[in-house]
C-alpha cells in the first residue's frame, strides 16, 4: 500500500545529496590519498547504493537527509535480494537499452500517481516520504 510516494524532485534531491555527501568525498579521498582510479571509486559507490538501504532500513545518506526511504511494496524493509535486483539488474537493463529505460523510468516517476520507476517495479519497491516510516 502506497501512503506518500516521494516525487521526482525529492528523489533527485536525495541523489544529489548522496553525490555531494558520499561520492565526492569518497572520490577525492580515494583518488588523492590512496590512489584509487575512478572505475574502482564508482564500484565502491555502487556497493554503497546497494548496501546502505539494507543496513539502514531503506535509507542512504541522501535519502535520510531528504526524509525519504526505499521500502518493499508491502511496506517491509528491503533485503539484500531486493536491493540486488533494484541496483544491479535494473541498472543493467538501463545500460542494455542505452538509456531509454532510464528515460522511461524518469517519465514514470513524473507521471504516475504512485511515482514508481521502472527499477521500483522490477524490484517490487517504492520510495516513500511517510514520516511515520522514518527511523
Amino acid at each position: 500500500m502506497l501512503h506518500h510516494p516521494a516525487g521526482f524532485f525529492q528523489r533527485l534531491g536525495a541523489l544529489i545529496l548522496d553525490i555531494i555527501c558520499v561520492y565526492l568525498p569518497l572520490a577525492i579521498f580515494s583518488h588523492y590519498f590512496i590512489g584509487i582510479d575512478i572505475l574502482h571509486i564508482d564500484f565502491i559507490y555502487v556497493l554503497y547504493i546497494f548496501l546502505a538501504p539494507v543496513l539502514w532500513r531503506g535509507f542512504t545518506v541522501g535519502k535520510r537527509l531528504s526524509g525519504i526511504r526505499i521500502i518493499k511494496k508491502n511496506g517491509a524493509d528491503v533485503t539484500y535480494f531486493t536491493m540486488f535486483i533494484r541496483t544491479f539488474i535494473a541498472q543493467y537493463i538501463y545500460v542494455l537499452t542505452i538509456g531509454i529505460g532510464l528515460l522511461i523510468s524518469i517519465l514514470m516517476v513524473l507521471i504516475r500517481k504512485d511515482c514508481r520507476s521502472l527499477h521500483d517495479f522490477i524490484a517490487g519497491t517504492y520510495v516513500t516520504k511517510d514520516k511515520q516510516e522514518r527511523v
